[in-house]
């Protein structure tokens, strides 16, 4: 049984995804970021943290490449030339999709208000419109990022989606991005996922 330290409406959604994608059985602590729980595992006060036996692992991305690595499934081997494309989607999601959007989150209401810099929103928005341009340019016919097989970086990027819709970034409302999205969320365990988060939150 593993276990996520971390309330469901953060990135512990993508650790909840992949574990649900996987069919593995979990347990959540809804800690808050910079909780006492939370920074008794994690120094850096972030969530999620993965408990797995004597295994703390803090960084969504680090504990989705573990899992997936240990479990053998929505990854390719380490060293393939798949793997290098995968972790450049890895990369991408990360540095430029989700670098907009948690600099408006830091901006907007993470940050003590007297060091906040709320006019970096508008080009945090528009780092993240460049962002979904280039993922489009560089994804194949899909339907996911690496062609016909799901991966991490497609649990990234769809977080990032979502997380896109709550912080009014503009997403497509047509065409290959669209749909790329779509897909995401017709998969049942983004909607298994996404059905505790909600109990979570009631």
């Amino acid at each position: 049984m593993y276990k996520i330290v971390g309330f469901p409406q953060t990135r512990a959604m993508r650790v909840m995804w992949l574990l649900e994608e996987l069919g593995e059985q979990y347990e959540i602590d809804p800690a808050m970021p910079q909780s006492e729980t939370i920074c008794a595992v994690n120094p850096g006060g972030k969530v999620p943290v993965l408990i797995d036996d004597d295994l703390v692992l803090p960084e969504s991305v680090a504990i989705c490449t573990y899992l997936a690595d240990k479990h053998g499934k929505f990854t390719f081997p380490a060293g393939t030339k798949e793997r290098a494309l995968q972790d450049s989607f890895t990369q991408l999601a990360v540095d430029v999709l989700e670098g907009a959007l948690w600099t408006a989150a830091k901006n907007s209401f993470i940050h003590p208000k007297d060091i906040r810099v709320p006019e970096i929103k508008p080009v945090c928005k528009a780092e993240f419109t460049e962002g979904l341009r280039v993922l489009e340019e560089r994804m194949g016919e899909g339907p996911y990022v690496m062609g016909e097989t799901f991966t991490i970086p497609d649990i990234i990027i769809g977080h990032c989606g979502g997380w896109a819709v709550t912080a009014k970034f503009d997403l497509p409302k047509e065409g290959r991005i669209y749909d790329y999205f779509k897909t995401l969320r017709n998969r049942p365990a983004y909607k298994a996922m996404m059905a505790k988060v909600m109990a979570a939150a009631a």
